[in-house]
């Protein structure tokens, strides 16, 4: 079983950062790719961004330049660096990590752009 926990939503002015975590637990052997999606009211879900186990990483074209992924090994953790916000980032954000092969999602954390 294996459980990912996100951590650093909020509330912040467009133009302000945000940093999300999501770290991974349980018994599994091997963390391939980590990433986030997020879900807009009335939006589809949407890839963010993702990191491959060999670093290659991926963005969504409205995210590059603004948001940096990364991740940590040592720790099973993946971050999300988020800068230059807007209102249109306004979301449930979901960390998605595939273990042993297997697609697992975090339950979400929210992220509110005020004007």
């Amino acid at each position: 079983q294996v459980q990912l926990v996100e951590s650093g939503g909020g509330l912040v002015q467009a133009g302000g950062s945000l940093r999300l975590s999501c770290a991974a637990s349980g018994s599994f052997f091997t963390i391939n790719t980590m990433g986030w999606y997020r879900q807009a009211p009335g939006k589809l879900r949407e890839l963010v961004a993702n990191i491959r186990s060999d670093y290659i990483t991926t963005y969504a074209d409205s995210m590059k330049g603004r948001f940096t992924i990364s991740r940590d090994d040592a720790n099973n953790m993946a971050t999300l660096q988020m800068n230059s916000l807007n209102p249109e980032d306004t979301a449930d954000y979901y960390c998605n990590v595939v273990v042993d092969g297997r697609f697992c999602w975090g339950r979400g954390t929210q992220v509110t752009v005020s004007s």
